[in-house]
């Protein structure tokens, strides 16, 4: 059977995972692949570190050079994270004549155009299933799969560390600080948690779809985004009292506007299959108009799912449907059809509103009669006596009807300086 000699940058933890793949199930992958996949040389920064995989004697290095030039070498997995040295390693990758395989959502979502541009020029491809979503098929299911539909919308989980965390303070009533905690004593969390908690993952990852789903090309620092940082526990009670959960929720729609962007904190109906989702997977809810509404679930990140989509992409290519869909879908191309974004004040939906008021007559009639003004009609109210007979606050939340974001805002700023409200009012999206 022929031989198709892979590269390897980087052995951490997805990285062993592929070389576990590739050298104890060698025959199921050459199988699918049509010839054996050899792992022919992995480079490391740091030879000496120990690794969880046992390697074949003298294949890995600290010498990019070992893979370029080695002609023999025409496919490479990529697998180191950030932004540098990664760009650049890929550059030398594509120039030297090797198809790409990468997991790295933050280098496509940064350096997308830079990088695609470069391969198409060099008749090289990328290919990146393991980018979003860790095991979850999801680049291939929009760009291959539902390629005969118009995508209408798609709304994700795309982050398993804050659904994690969310669900930790959800279901055992931890606060914040130890779900967090806890988050990274088992491993979902790094000890900088902050990509992960104020979004910006999770947009990184939302980019990438939105530009396979709607052609999209967006900064993914243009995206609207609010993470899990600030969410009260007491929000998850209200929210489970209305039957809801709150989910740290990526969702691109196709309006008439536009196309609206956006990451936030999102009430999910219980019982619903986002709603369900919980621990450290993702899901994603994507709508066509043939194919109606499909979910798709699955471990977002870890070390043998992320693997699993590596090595997908692995076999994609040896088999040649890379290079064909790649130059195909002209990803991140300037000559592809532009979506224009929808103006985030024009934005429908409903609303939680979460307040803390006086305790005297009439201060409901003036937070509706705001509201009212701006043409945002109230759901449902659910109001509580103090909680203390000290206290003189009461806490109030309120669920909208259909309004436009902007319209919130100015209800917001309006509510705010009402003298019945004591301090910030908590805001957050419904999910119908």
């Amino acid at each position: 059977m022929k031989t198709l000699d892979v590269g390897l940058v980087g052995l951490g933890t997805v990285g062993s995972g592929v070389a576990r793949i590739l050298i104890e199930h060698g025959d199921r992958v050459a199988h699918h692949a049509g010839q054996r996949l050899r792992l022919a040389h992995v480079v490391v920064k740091d030879k000496a570190k120990p690794r969880d995989c046992q390697l074949p004697d003298g294949i890995v290095s600290e010498e990019l050079d070992r893979i370029l030039d080695d002609a023999q070498i025409t496919v490479v997995a990529q697998l180191i994270g950030g932004l540098e040295p990664a760009r650049t390693i890929m550059r030398r990758l594509l120039e030297a004549g090797k198809d790409i395989i990468t997991a790295n959502k933050a280098l496509l979502a940064e350096h997308g155009p830079e990088l695609f541009d470069l391969a198409r020029k060099l008749g090289r491809s990328i290919a990146f299933e393991a980018s979003v979503a860790g095991g979850i098929p999801i680049v291939t299911n929009i760009s291959q799969c539902l390629a005969g539909n118009q995508i209408h919308s798609l709304s994700g989980i795309l982050n398993g560390t804050s659904n994690f965390i969310v669900s930790q303070m959800e279901q055992d009533g931890m606060a914040y600080d130890q779900a967090v905690a806890e988050a990274q004593q088992l491993g979902y969390a790094e000890a900088d948690p902050t990509m992960d908690v104020d979004g910006s993952d999770a947009v990184q990852k939302l980019a990438i779809l939105a530009q396979l789903a709607f052609g999209a090309r967006v900064d993914w620092r243009e995206i609207p985004r609010t993470g899990i940082a600030g969410l009260d526990p007491v929000d998850l009670t209200y929210a489970s009292e209305l039957g809801y959960r709150i989910k740290l929720l990526a969702v691109a729609d196709l309006t008439s506007t536009g196309l609206e962007l956006h990451v936030s904190p999102t009430l999910v109906r219980m019982g619903t299959p986002l709603g369900e989702v919980r621990g450290a997977y993702n899901a994603v809810s994507v709508v066509g108009d043939a194919v109606g509404q499909v979910f798709f679930h699955g471990l977002g990140a870890g070390q043998m799912p992320t693997a699993s989509a590596v090595m997908a992409d692995l076999i994609d290519t040896a088999v040649g449907r890379t290079q064909l869909t790649f130059h195909t879908l002209d990803l991140w191309s300037d000559e592809a059809t532009r979506v224009e974004l929808s103006d985030p004040a024009l934005v429908p939906g409903r609303y939680y509103l979460r307040l803390s008021v006086d305790d005297h007559p009439g201060v409901l009639a003036e937070i509706a009669s705001i509201l009212a003004e701006q043409e945002i009609s109230i759901a449902s109210v659910l109001q509580r006596e103090p909680p203390t007979s000290e206290s003189p606050d009461i806490p109030l939340v309120i669920i909208t009807h259909t309004a436009t974001e902007g319209a919130m805002r100015a209800a917001d700023a309006a509510i705010q300086n009402l003298k019945s409200v004591r301090g910030k009012m908590t805001q957050m999206r419904i999910l119908d």
